[in-house]
């Protein structure tokens, strides 16, 4: 019987529910749908049963995956800043969202089956990302270590490109390099010797 997803999880429920999340996220990511639910139990340590439990439908799991390597992408903001400055919290951000989109890049043909079935994983996604764009660059700009004239919709389409062109596994150096340039590009303009 599947699991009322109104009702909280017990702590071990909920990390049973982790684990799933993130085995499928590896597993769709190498099998695209060929993925089998056997195999993602197994790589999470849990039975078919609780799988099955939470995730009643193969979409359902490519969804639920998805919309949580999102949230754990947002999510990340508060601890970042309150780690690191703010120009470092966005770096560190930065390389979050390349794994985000590594991750969303293998799972693209199991997220275009959820798409077919008529659900829109991709609903909030931009939003919830300018949003965390928008806490970094308000604390890099309050602190002065960024520029203020440069738009969360900018920097999002700057990393937008950067990932069409760099996102698979084996390119993560050269998105890294791009990540740097594109960061450099956003601190302050100092005025240079003899300006006025």
């Amino acid at each position: 019987m599947p699991r009322d997803p109104h009702r909280p999880l017990r702590a071990d429920a909920q990390r049973n529910r982790d684990r799933i999340l993130a085995a499928a996220v590896r597993v769709f990511s190498e099998e695209g749908l060929d993925a089998h639910f056997e195999r993602i139990a197994k790589e999470a340590g849990v039975g078919s049963g609780t799988l099955y439990r939470n995730f009643p439908t193969r979409e359902a799991l490519v969804e639920a995956a998805y919309r949580n390597e999102l949230a754990r992408l947002c999510d990340a903001v508060p601890g970042l800043l309150a780690a690191m400055p703010p120009y470092e919290a966005l770096r560190a951000w930065t390389r979050h969202f390349m794994d985000y989109v590594t991750a969303k890049f293998g799972m693209a043909d199991a997220l275009q089956a959820v798409v077919a079935s008529g659900t829109d994983p991709y609903n909030e996604s931009r939003k919830m990302i300018q949003a965390a764009l928008a806490s970094l660059m308000e604390a890099g700009t309050t602190a002065g270590e960024i520029r203020s004239d440069i738009s969360p919709a900018d920097m999002f389409a700057a990393l937008t490109g950067i990932a069409l062109t760099s996102a698979k596994p084996d390119q993560r150096d050269q998105a890294e390099r791009l990540i740097d340039l594109t960061l450099d590009g956003l601190r302050p303009v100092r005025p240079g010797p003899g300006a006025r």
